[in-house]
């Protein structure tokens, strides 16, 4: 019976750890991790903006910047580290390997598939969907 019980505790917490896993989103990611800089309004008057070399980008304007495009590839490089942007001391992400993977994809603006991980297509389609 202990055994059973433990058990079944055991694979509740563990349930409750695969929803807390799904209920990250785009706009969480966002605020946790870029924010700072890139500030609350997505528009590159973050709080640490003022001490960086390379001022943060607003991030509103990405796709009218790109003729009305959104630079799907550019973004999900410069987020997941391949492209990398060494204003922050080193290169961006400077959250390690949390935005590394490739278990997810996303397309391209020229419809390639872009393989990344979940938390940069997150964090993506929250960025798209602000566009100006």
């Amino acid at each position: 019976m202990f055994f059973r019980t433990v058990m079944a505790a055991g694979l509740m917490a563990g349930a409750g750890m695969v929803a807390a896993q799904e209920t990250v989103t785009g706009e969480s990611l966002y605020f946790n991790h870029c924010a700072a800089c890139h500030g609350m309004e997505l528009d590159g008057q973050g709080v640490m903006s003022g001490v960086m070399i390379i001022k943060p980008k607003d991030l509103t304007v990405l796709a009218q910047a790109n003729d009305g495009v959104f630079p799907v590839l550019q973004v999900v490089t410069r987020i997941d580290g391949r492209d990398p942007l060494v204003s922050h001391g080193s290169p961006m992400p400077v959250y390690g390997d949390f935005f590394e993977g490739s278990d997810a994809f996303l397309k391209s603006e020229l419809g390639q598939p872009i393989a990344t991980s979940a938390p940069v297509v997150a964090l993506v389609e929250y960025i798209e969907s602000l566009q100006k």
